[in-house]
């Protein structure tokens, strides 16, 4: 079996007694498993603690995957090659999302489960899609550096300055491709209709300031999961078990020991050599893994379905869920081909060229609209062009430009189409 045919599995390390039931914990999108550092030495007292990385985190291979149900079955098989049978688990945002994938996919395995800072669906598919453009146009700089907004509560970014860089630097060293690929993940996770087939017993914890994941979204949790508990943390946000450490391990140490009543059959599994972790604070960042560029395609070669896939995905982050499907709906039977064409040469083929970058083609896509008066495609272009990285004040830019290549009449009737999707795409959302 070649590499690229091996089963893929998680980095890990493992911390605690060699005969003790295994725990696993899961990491958020943008950090690593030393999001859970102070909370081992409070959890190994009775549990061997698994805790592992998400593709191109803390160094882990990048290796992107684009559903959590896939990174659950890495997962399943990580712990197939450290010889755990049966689990606990406890997940913080995406972890969680990948936790319940676990409760649904093998239920057997999992003796106890926790959710923390999680939800059934996160956001909306067409937001997540749009934070891949992003980042894929201008890299993961600028969420690195809003990270501790969304993480922390004011108080504690106000005290605690040396986690809060720490947080910064740990977001900055993802890689990339695997962070987008994490934002497809998201995009289709939505287990809100199977809440129901959840047997585990599942404990829901989130921060009362969490901004990210509201307590309404761990309500909803408990609501739907049979028999699942809720616990909430004053004045902790999102990474609620980085700012409450002490609070977090005692209430998942109590609910593990309490719903956890049929020992785990394991099979002991040698202890990994790591840097010893520092209690007080979080360990500091692994080194980063070498960033990959994002998967282009060539042009010409592609074979006709992957070009369509293609085509519907960009088309559907520069556009949006809402947009695309309505023209669906709106298209006449008549009209099916044109669309098929427009999707698979258009979209599947020339916007993913990596001869020009995505600014770049919406620059140009305006700048032809304006010439054509082609208002109805220029909106949803004007749309596009802010999903693909370019600010208001660069649209604005180029329709200034065409006023004095295209004529002062057409670039006026842009202005008024760009500035009413400007406002109403930056508008703040409640």
């Amino acid at each position: 079996m070649t590499d690229e045919q091996s089963p893929k599995t998680l980095q890990h390390r493992i911390d605690g007694p060699q005969d003790a039931p295994v725990l696993v914990l899961g990491p958020s999108l943008g950090t690593t498993w030393h999001m859970w550092d102070r909370q081992i030495p409070e959890l190994t007292r009775q549990w061997r603690v698994l805790r592992y990385d998400l593709p191109g985190h803390g160094g882990a291979p990048a290796d992107p995957s684009i559903s959590t149900a896939d990174l659950a079955d890495r997962l399943l098989r990580t712990l197939d090659e450290a010889g755990v049978e049966r689990f606990g688990y406890a997940g913080c945002a995406f972890g969680g999302a990948i936790g319940t994938q676990l409760a649904l996919r093998a239920p057997q395995r999992v003796a106890s489960l926790a959710l923390v800072s999680s939800a059934a669906r996160f956001g909306t598919p067409d937001a997540w899609r749009q934070l891949g453009v992003v980042v894929r146009a201008n890299g993961l700089e600028q969420i690195a550096l809003s990270a501790p907004e969304r993480w922390f509560a004011p108080a504690f970014r106000d005290v605690q300055a040396a986690i809060v860089d720490w947080s910064v630097q740990m977001a900055r060293a993802v890689d990339p491709g695997c962070y987008i690929a994490a934002c497809e993940a998201l995009a289709t996770h939505d287990v809100r209709a199977e809440l129901g087939l959840i047997t585990v017993p599942t404990l829901v914890l989130g921060g009362a300031e969490d901004q990210v994941t509201p307590p309404a979204d761990a309500r909803a949790l408990v609501a739907g999961i049979p028999d699942a508990r809720l616990a909430v943390v004053p004045g902790a946000s999102h990474l609620v078990p980085v700012e409450q450490p002490a609070a977090v391990g005692e209430l998942l140490a109590r609910h593990f020991e309490a719903t956890w009543t049929q020992q785990p059959a394991v099979v002991a599994v040698p202890a990994q050599p790591a840097p010893v972790v520092p209690a007080p604070v979080p360990a500091a960042v692994p080194a980063a893994a070498p960033v990959r560029p994002v998967p282009q395609h060539a042009g010409g070669a592609a074979a006709g379905p992957d070009r369509y896939a293609e085509g519907d995905r960009t088309r559907r982050e520069l556009l949006g869920d809402a947009y695309v499907d309505r023209a669906a709906e709106e298209t006449e039977e008549a009209a099916g081909d044109f669309e098929d064409f427009v999707t698979r040469y258009a979209w599947g083929e020339v916007w993913n060229r990596p001869g020009l970058d995505r600014r770049t083609r919406s620059v140009i896509t305006l700048t032809a609209l304006v010439a054509g008066g082609h208002h109805t495609e220029l909106a949803a272009h004007t749309k596009a062009a802010l999903r693909g990285g370019l600010t208001p004040a660069e649209i604005e830019e180029v329709l200034l430009h065409t006023a004095v290549y295209c004529g002062v009449p057409a670039a006026t009737s842009a202005f008024a189409v760009a500035r009413r999707v400007i406002r109403e795409e930056t508008r703040p959302r409640e």
